[in-house]
């Protein structure tokens, strides 16, 4: 007669199981958390739509630029990068001892600085419009990817003036921390970079995109992509902050000359130089497609242009 095997515990319950929930085979899980969690915490915020800022993570305040600015080690990083790459001090102005990078980078920190301030007062003066409208919910709510630099320059604007801002922060090999500007309910972290997109363009409807490195203008052409092959089902407002910047850094006109896109294509955006210019094409095209659509009766209106909680797109 074989012996009685000892009792065995009781097997964890799939759903709090670790070693299931982080393997390759608990990935859709994880997938769909990323969608249902924030859908439910969207739902319970009343946020109904949003505004997107885009912007380097690298860049600071006006007054920590005029102290010393220390570029980061990577996009949303707080660890500084070699002092090679740094900008050149006053020290190593006056001493001779700067390379060329350092000069330009010296040069280029006010200026991106003042990118700084002006998402900044942009984002303040988009919420204060926004929290003055009559809805049951929060409209056009300002947000970013919850990092540093301009993502904290746009969550702080909201903050100043007093509304509720989204993060929507990314999980990375290295230190990136939530800014402290966030609404703490819509402060968000996300492992994969495609739910993350999904959930900037699920609800946005504008787009700013201040100056920037690969993460923006990778999210920029990912948004545009969706507008040029219709993928969304609704009209979204870009505005590209920085116009010397910008067409420094990407020449448009040659995509159109060389017939990779159509002329049409370059009307999918504006670019604006000024907090208040842009606050003002903000403003007037969010009321022209979205505001006066939506104070329409409803036998007006088509099921598509309904304004639920949430509004749909075909992503």
């Amino acid at each position: 007669m074989t012996k009685k095997p000892p009792a065995l515990p009781r097997a964890p319950l799939a759903y709090e199981n670790p070693a299931f929930l982080d393997s390759p085979d608990g990935r859709i899980t994880r997938i769909l958390s990323e969608y249902s969690e924030p859908l439910a915490r969207f739902r319970r915020e009343n946020i109904q739509d949003t505004v997107v800022f885009f912007g380097s993570a690298r860049f600071v305040p006006l007054d920590d630029a005029s102290r010393a600015l220390k570029i980061l080690a990577n996009t949303g990083s707080r660890e500084a990068a070699p002092a090679d790459e740094q900008p050149a001090t006053q020290h190593e102005s006056k001493t001779g001892k700067r390379s060329s990078l350092k000069v330009r980078r010296a040069e280029a920190s006010i200026e991106t600085a003042g990118y700084y301030e002006d998402a900044r007062r942009l984002a303040f003066l988009l919420t204060e419009w926004a929290q003055a409208l009559r809805f049951p919910h929060h409209r056009f709510v300002v947000t970013s990817g919850g990092g540093p630099g301009i993502m904290e320059a746009a969550n702080r604007g909201a903050y100043d003036a007093g509304g509720k801002t989204i993060g929507l922060n990314i999980r990375l090999p290295f230190e990136q921390r939530p800014n402290p500007y966030i609404t703490p309910a819509l402060n968000f972290e996300f492992h994969y970079f495609f739910m993350r997109k999904y959930w900037f363009a699920y609800l946005a409807k504008a787009l700013v995109v201040f100056p920037g490195g690969f993460g923006t203008i990778d999210e920029m052409f990912e948004l545009l992509t969706l507008m040029q092959t219709n993928k969304l089902a609704k009209k979204i407002t870009v505005l590209i902050y920085g116009s010397a910047y910008w067409k420094e850094v990407l020449n448009f006109d040659a995509l159109v000359g060389k017939g990779a896109v159509s002329p049409k294509d370059l009307k999918l955006f504006h670019f604006v130089d000024d907090p208040d210019e842009a606050f003002a094409l903000l403003k007037d095209s969010l009321t022209r497609h979205h505001l006066a659509k939506e104070a329409q009766p409803a036998s007006a209106r088509s099921a598509e242009e309904e304004a639920p909680e949430i509004t749909p797109t075909r992503i």
